[in-house]
C-alpha cells in the first residue's frame, strides 16, 4: 500500500479529502543541533553538579548547606518557567531561549568564581533562572515544530543529548574534582553555551507570534514569590521566621489566584485545570520531580561518603539511571507514533518506580554495589515510561497560544516538586546523620564535620572513618521510603489518565489558528460534524474562545 511521505497529512471533512503538510522536515533538521545543543548544556548542568557536590560543599566548608546549592539552582530556574513560557508565547520563543543562554552563561562565570557557599548558592539562582528559560522555551519549540503524534520519531534523537550529558557530566565533574578543581565544572558551560547561542541564531526560523494581550507581570512577580517562600518553608530554612514566612507565602499565593481570575491573559490561566489531560499529567510531574530529582541530588553522596566510591565512580551509577531512562523512554516514544496509545505507559512506569525507590530504603553502608546498580536501573526504566508522556499530554491539549504556557506549567509543578523533595528530604538527611554520628567523633571533627569529603574522609583514623561511613550511611536510606510512597500515589493518579486522540499536525505549518488537529480515525471520526459539535460543548470556555479555528470551528 502506498503511504504518504511522513511530512503529509490528509484530513477527511464531510466527504472531502484536504491535504496539508506537516512541520517541513527541512524545518526540524535546520533546528534541531541547535536544540540538541541547548538541551545538552541543561542537563549536563544537572549531571555534572551531582557528583561534584559533596566536594563542592566541602571545599567551600559548607557540607551542612550542601542541599541549600541544590535548591538555589531548582528555585530560581522554577520561578522563572512560567514568565519564560508566556514571554515565549507572547515575544517569540527563539528570542526568549537567546536571553535565557546568556543569563545560564553569565551565571557559570559567576559560580567559577564564587569563594563562599553564600556566593556559590546566590550565583547558582542566577544560572538557574537561565537554566529554566533553556528549559521551557527548548520543549516549547520542539512542541511547535513537531506534532505530538510524530514526536516518538524524534525521541531517539532528542534523548542523544541526554545521553551524552549522562555520559559526558557524571565523568567529567568526577575527573574534575579528582584531578583538577571542581570551579571547572563551570567554566565548561562557558564555551558549550557560546556555541549554542551561534546555533541557535543561525539555524531556528520560527514565524513571530500574533498580536497579544499585555502579559501579566504582577501575577508573575506574586507566582515566583509564592514558589519561593513555599521552598524555604517546606526545606525548615526559615527557622524562627517561619509564622512571617507562612502568612507571606499565603498572602503571596491569594494575590495570584486574584491576579490569574482579573487579568486578560494571566501568566498560568486557571481555566487549563479544567482538562484532565492538563491537570493529571501536571500532577504525576509535581510527584515525580519530588521523588526523582531528590533521588539524584542524594545518592551520589551516599555513594561517596556512605560506601566510600570515588566521584567518577558515583557519577557512573547515575549514568545507569540515565541509560535506564533513555532506553525506555525512547521505545516508549517509537511505540505512541505507531499506535497513538500513551495511557499503559505512565501506568507501568510508576508501578515499576515504587519498588525500586524502596529498594533504595534497604541499604546501609554494607550494602553491594549491585542492590544499587538493580534500584539505580529500575527507577531510570520507570521514569523513562513517565516524563516524555506527560509532556506530550499537556501539548496536545491545548493550542499554540497555550503551548509555552501549558509546557512551563508542567515543568514547573515537576521543578516544585524536585526543588520541595531536595529541600525536605535533604534537611531529614542532615538531622538524622548528626544525630547518629558518635559524640566522640563529631567533637574531634568539630567544623569539619561540615567540610567533611571523600578526600577528608579517606584521611580519617580508621575507626573514625567507619564510624562516619556507620552514620552516613544508616541516615540516608531510609529517608527514600518517602520517594516510594511518594511514587506510589503517581501510580494511582496514571490510572485515571483519559486516553485521548493525538494530534497529528504541527503547530509550526498549521494554517488554523493554531487549533490542535486530531488524528482521524474510522471509529471516531473527528471530521464529522456531531463530534465536533460534542468536543466544542465539552471544552472549557477560554479553549472554546482561544482555540477556534477561523472559518468558527473548534478541534
Amino acid at each position: 500500500m502506498f503511504r504518504k511521505p511522513a511530512h503529509v497529512v490528509a484530513d477527511r471533512v464531510a466527504g472531502h479529502v484536504t491535504v496539508r503538510h506537516r512541520a517541513r522536515p527541512s524545518a526540524i533538521r535546520a533546528a534541531l543541533p541547535g536544540i540538541l545543543l541547548v538541551m545538552f548544556l541543561a542537563a549536563l548542568d544537572q549531571t555534572i553538579m551531582a557528583s561534584a557536590l559533596p566536594s563542592v560543599a566541602g571545599d567551600l566548608n559548607g557540607l551542612d548547606r550542601m542541599p541549600a546549592i541544590i535548591t538555589s539552582y531548582l528555585v530560581a530556574a522554577t520561578a522563572a518557567m512560567p514568565l519564560a513560557g508566556k514571554l515565549g508565547d507572547a515575544f517569540g520563543r527563539k528570542r526568549i531561549l537567546q536571553s535565557a543562554l546568556v543569563v545560564f552563561i553569565l551565571g557559570a562565570v559567576l559560580c567559577g568564581l564564587a569563594q563562599s557557599v553564600p556566593a556559590l548558592i546566590a550565583f547558582r539562582a542566577v544560572q538557574g533562572i537561565g537554566g529554566g528559560g533553556l528549559m521551557i522555551s527548548a520543549q516549547a519549540i520542539i512542541g511547535e515544530l513537531v506534532s505530538p503524534r510524530e514526536r516518538g520519531r524524534y525521541l531517539g534523537i532528542i534523548g542523544s543529548a541526554f545521553i551524552a550529558a549522562a555520559v559526558v557530566g557524571p565523568l567529567a565533574g568526577g575527573v574534575a574534582v579528582d584531578l583538577f578543581t571542581w570551579r571547572w565544572i563551570f567554566y565548561l558551560h562557558i564555551p558549550l553555551g557560546i556555541a549554542a547561542l551561534a546555533v541557535v541564531s543561525m539555524t531556528l526560523h520560527l514565524a513571530a507570534p500574533a498580536r497579544h494581550e499585555p502579559v501579566d507581570y504582577a501575577g508573575a512577580a506574586l507566582l515566583c514569590l509564592a514558589i519561593v517562600l513555599v521552598i524555604l518553608l517546606c526545606g525548615g530554612a526559615a527557622g524562627r521566621e517561619t509564622p512571617f514566612l507562612a502568612l507571606a507565602a499565603a498572602a503571596s499565593v491569594a494575590g495570584w489566584l486574584l491576579t490569574a481570575r482579573r487579568a486578560t491573559d494571566p501568566i498560568i490561566p486557571l481555566g487549563l485545570f479544567r482538562d484532565r489531560s492538563f491537570a493529571i499529567p501536571t500532577a504525576i510531574s509535581f510527584l515525580i520531580g519530588f521523588a526523582m530529582f531528590a533521588t539524584v541530588s542524594f545518592l551520589p553522596a551516599f555513594l561517596q561518603v556512605g560506601l566510600g566510591l570515588s566521584a567518577t565512580a558515583s557519577g557512573g551509577v547515575l549514568l545507569v539511571l540515565v541509560v535506564g531512562l533513555l532506553s525506555t523512554m525512547t521505545v516508549s516514544g517509537l511505540l505512541i507514533t505507531w499506535t497513538g496509545r500513551y495511557k499503559a505507559y505512565p501506568v507501568a512506569g510508576t508501578a515499576l518506580a515504587v519498588p525500586a525507590a524502596w529498594l533504595f530504603s534497604t541499604l546501609d553502608s554494607r550494602s553491594s554495589i549491585w542492590v544499587v546498580l538493580a534500584a539505580t536501573l529500575g527507577l531510570g526504566f520507570g521514569i523513562g515510561l513517565v516524563m516524555q508522556v506527560m509532556v506530550l499530554l499537556v501539548q496536545n491539549s491545548v493550542g499554540r497560544r497555550d503551548l509555552g504556557t501549558a509546557t512551563s506549567t508542567l515543568t514547573l509543578l515537576r521543578q516544585v516538586g524536585a526543588a520541595i523533595g531536595v529541600a525536605v528530604l535533604g534537611s531529614l538527611i542532615t538531622a538524622r546523620f548528626v544525630a547518629a554520628v558518635p559524640t566522640e567523633v563529631a567533637a574531634s571533627l568539630g567544623e569539619g564535620l561540615n567540610s567533611l569529603t571523600p578526600q577528608l574522609l579517606a584521611g580519617l583514623p580508621a575507626e573514625d572513618r567507619a564510624a562516619v561511613q556507620e552514620a552516613f550511611g544508616g541516615a540516608l536510606p531510609p529517608v527514600f521510603v518517602y520517594a516510594a510512597i511518594v511514587l506510589a500515589a503517581a501510580f494511582v493518579l496514571a490510572l485515571f489518565l483519559p486516553q485521548r486522540e493525538l494530534r497529528t499536525v504541527a503547530f509550526a505549518d498549521d494554517d488554523g489558528g493554531g487549533a490542535p488537529v486530531r488524528q482521524r480515525s474510522g471509529r471516531d471520526s473527528a471530521g464529522s460534524k456531531q463530534h465536533r459539535e460534542r468536543r466544542h460543548r465539552a471544552q472549557p470556555a477560554h479553549r472554546r474562545t482561544r482555540d477556534a479555528a477561523p472559518d468558527g470551528r473548534t478541534a
